[in-house]
């Protein structure tokens, strides 16, 4: 992980200075021990013309994972393999913003005891940054750093050199230079933009980073066309947070352009109403549609296939209505982490009665899945490569033949409605594909013709007149229940 800063000078004003600035002097490597590695300062050029500290930062893949403890989602990726092999020790992150701020603290906070003069004069200033992470594409990087003054070269990465049919990666080679910025704005800039870019903190996300957000962000932040992206990503879009934060930059904005102390309270007690009403997590509506879809075919015993870390599970035992809930899953790590949020180790035992989680995998038949009333695939299919498709459609549809299947799955075509997320990418790193409404109407509806099913869709989370909804359900009913169901009537 790599970042230099380079000035030039002249020899009334050297470019040397940027040592003093940066409490570290240019005649000498230096290196800090972090908590998640080494970290180290040297100057690979240092005259009166031109003067360039470069910070390496060592990261320790290990020490990343043990003080992580599973908290961030940079420091728990999915795989279990992917908490020590990762881009973490290469790309730019939040690990680097982490050591900006303890290496160069007093050169952010622009202040220098040897010369008091010097942080407030601005001066030529190059940054590089050879490998960052650019959730966004390299349009974003001009987004966020054009409005604060630099002038950004943004180079896409191409995943491999030898291979350029392969396209580009995430990553971008990022240069800033100005010909008017102070050393400490530069500093704050960076300290912000690099997580926001690489969007996944390495560390937990607490109250207090809504203050030291405020505090770096002082002087820019307030006025960036992108402030709310900002805030959001920083925060690792953690809502309560993030309303926080937006509330009190609108009111230091204010401030700054208004001496309206009521205008002020008013504009900030609209925006905190205005946030009251943001509807639920789109997880959180897909469980509720999910939930109402089996009450609607009267479920009591309820399969979850790849019920993951148990968030439907969770919801299906609140209420009594679900007699026997069972989440199927093929990944033991994941079932274990159901287990834990489930605490199945402390439930009563007349709750405990009512769960099961198995290990399997839906391309295959199994008959512990057999006689049950229904069966949810919630955001399952997109995750299986289109040749094993049919095998876990002759699993459920065929073998298991539960009354009732609900699958959901993303609509492609809503993509365009998230900030953010470059084109033609899909939202989840493991997703094998996503389906516009006619391509998931197409598969639904064969897969019922083939199986005896009938079929109905249904949208879940705000249904855009031009895109359609975010998330798009299935709703299957087997042609022989809805006989029996219409003799018993």
């Amino acid at each position: 992980m790599f970042l230099t800063i380079s000035t030039t000078g002249t020899p009334e004003r050297p470019a040397t200075d940027l040592g003093y600035l940066l409490h570290k002097h240019p005649g000498k490597a230096q290196a800090f021990s972090t908590s998640y590695g080494t970290a180290h300062v040297l100057y690979p050029e240092a005259d009166e013309q031109r003067c360039t500290a470069a910070l390496l930062l060592e990261v320790d893949a290990v020490a990343l994972v043990r003080r992580g403890k599973g908290k961030g989602r940079g420091g728990a990726p999915d795989a279990a393999l992917a908490q020590y092999v990762n881009d973490r020790p290469y790309a730019a992150s939040s690990l680097l913003a982490v050591a900006i701020g303890a290496v160069f603290s007093s050169a952010m906070r622009g202040v220098c005891g040897a010369r008091p003069e010097l942080p407030a004069r601005a001066r030529p200033l190059r940054v590089e940054v050879p490998a960052l992470p650019a959730r966004g594409g390299a349009g974003l990087v001009r987004r966020l750093f054009e409005p604060l003054g630099w002038t950004v070269t943004a180079e896409p990465v191409a995943l491999d050199t030898a291979f350029p049919e392969w396209g580009d990666s995430r990553y971008v080679r990022l240069v800033l230079e100005s010909e008017s910025r102070t050393l400490a704005e530069a500093l704050r800039h960076l300290y912000v933009l690099l997580p926001v870019l690489d969007d996944a903190k390495h560390y937990w996300v607490s109250a207090d980073e809504v203050d030291k957000l405020l505090r770096v962000g002082e002087g820019w932040l307030p006025d960036h066309p992108e402030q709310k992206l900002i805030t959001s990503r920083y925060l690792s879009r953690r809502w309560s947070l993030t309303r926080e934060a937006m509330a009190r930059l609108e009111l230091v904005r204010l401030a700054e352009t208004d001496d309206s102390e009521v205008e002020a309270i008013d504009n900030a007690v609209a925006a905190e109403a205005e946030a009251e009403e943001r509807p639920a997590p789109l997880a959180v509506q897909r469980r509720d549609a999910i939930v109402a879809a089996l009450t609607e075919a009267g479920a009591a015993r309820v399969l979850d296939l790849g019920c993951g870390e148990g968030h439907l599970v969770q919801t299906l035992l609140q209420d009594p209505r679900f007699t026997e809930i069972v989440g199927v899953d093929v990944s033991v790590r994941a079932l274990t982490i159901a287990s834990r949020r489930l605490k199945l180790d402390r439930m009563g035992e007349r709750q405990a009665s009512r769960v099961r989680l198995l290990q399997g995998s839906l391309a295959y038949t199994d008959s512990r899945l057999k006689g049950y009333d229904a069966a949810v695939l919630s955001e399952v299919v997109e995750h299986v490569d289109l040749p094993r498709l049919p095998a876990l459609e002759y699993a459920v549809f065929g073998a298991a033949r539960p009354r009732t299947v609900l699958v959901t799955t993303p609509n492609a075509e809503y993509n365009v409605r998230w900030e953010s997320l470059p084109a033609g990418h899909v939202r989840h790193r493991d997703h094998r594909f996503e389906w516009t409404r006619e391509e998931f109407r197409a598969w639904a509806g064969a897969v019922a013709e083939r199986h005896g099913y009938g079929v109905r869709f249904v949208p879940v989370g705000s249904d855009d007149p031009e895109v359609g909804p975010p998330t798009q359900m299935a709703v299957f009913t087997r042609n022989d229940a809805n006989e029996k169901e219409a003799k018993a009537a």
